[in-house]
């Protein structure tokens, strides 16, 4: 029987590639036992965008461990492409992870030489040359570590100047970098490559981005960077969109939503925003990825952008874990859910 997921994407063109951590959640239990799931913050973003019918090319490594044995397995079952098939001596990424009384996650990693940090620049750029209809680039979380620098910086570049959207998920860590100032100095470095920016408020925080709140901050960082285009995620206030002309939207579920957890919601808002841009809006335009940002965007392909980008987290936080929707789910979560503005 075929994939019905891949089959969302019949020909399996590569659209996106996606650099950065995929890891073994080992998540604490009320019993204190831990219960180790598939998870990292690319790794979710890498699935859910193939979930939604994005061609899509995972760059790291993975083991040849148990562990990196399960994450391959996820991956091909949601139709992504790894550049690297083979397996890697180094064992997998661990994070401890405890969740709070609203559901909130904290983290503790493991990852010292590992198999998705065994990465040059050099590999994650001649990988991206082998896709050809590669439009767009996506990196974040744990691949900011300052250390990491070498390898991700130059592969950022090289991808910008060859014209593929970069976008750039902030989904700060400050707890597990030891020297917060060089990790701050970084994550503005890397954001420097950004065409697409997505910060949470708690990330401007982490950032100390100036401004007297959250969408002030999100203003301030925009125009600090070169970026086209920044989404700012609220939590159970919805999310706002800004561009590089100065427009602007906001967006929050009409309906207090059945929250199991928030694990990887961060994740499969920004898939459902990508996908959405990556995904011709029906109106006979026919622009998609970095085409569709060299003209400003009108209100409706502003509006759309949000509401696939909520309704893709809003039903992820309903389900325990993180399980990325499908396209079609997001669809019809659109049409039967609509967002409200404000």
């Amino acid at each position: 029987m075929e994939n019905p997921l891949i089959m969302e994407n019949p020909d399996n063109t590569l659209q996106v590639a996606t650099a950065g951590e995929a890891l073994i959640d080992l998540i604490l239990q009320p019993d204190g036992r831990y219960e180790p799931c598939i998870g990292g913050a690319v790794f979710n973003l890498t699935r859910a965008l193939a979930r939604q019918g994005i061609g899509t090319l995972y760059l790291n490594p993975l083991s040849g461990d148990r562990f990196g044995r399960q994450l391959a397995a996820a991956l091909a079952s949601d139709g992504v492409q790894l550049a690297h098939p083979q397996p890697v001596m180094q064992s997998t990424s661990l994070a401890l992870v405890g969740v709070d009384d609203e559901g909130h996650p904290d983290y503790a990693f493991y990852r010292e030489g590992v198999a998705d940090r065994a990465i040059t620049a050099e590999s994650l750029i001649q990988s991206c040359r082998q896709a050809p209809a590669l439009q767009m680039v996506c990196t974040g979380a744990l691949a900011l570590a300052p250390e990491d620098a070498p390898h991700y910086l130059p592969w950022l570049r090289t991808q910008r100047e060859a014209g593929t959207l970069v976008v750039v998920d902030a989904n700060l860590r400050p707890s597990v970098m030891p020297d917060l100032e060089a990790y701050r100095r970084h994550v503005q470095a890397v954001m420097q490559q950004a065409d697409v920016l997505k910060v949470s408020d708690e990330d401007l925080e982490h950032l100390a981005t100036p401004g007297g709140d959250a969408l002030a901050r999100a203003q301030h960082l925009l125009d600090a960077t070169s970026a086209r285009l920044l989404v700012l995620t609220l939590g159970a206030q919805g999310a706002c969109l800004f561009t590089r002309d100065g427009r602007q939207w906001r967006a929050r579920e009409a309906m207090p939503l059945e929250v199991v957890d928030t694990v990887g919601a961060g994740d499969c808002f920004l898939a459902g925003l990508l996908a959405a841009l990556l995904t011709d809006d029906g109106a006979g335009r026919g622009l998609t990825g970095a085409a569709a940002l060299q003209a400003p965007l009108d209100d409706a392909a502003g509006r759309r952008l949000l509401a696939h980008a909520l309704a893709s987290a809003s039903l992820c936080v309903m389900r325990r874990g993180c399980v990325p929707p499908t396209r079609a789910e997001v669809q019809a979560r659109v049409e039967q859910n609509p967002c409200v503005s404000g």
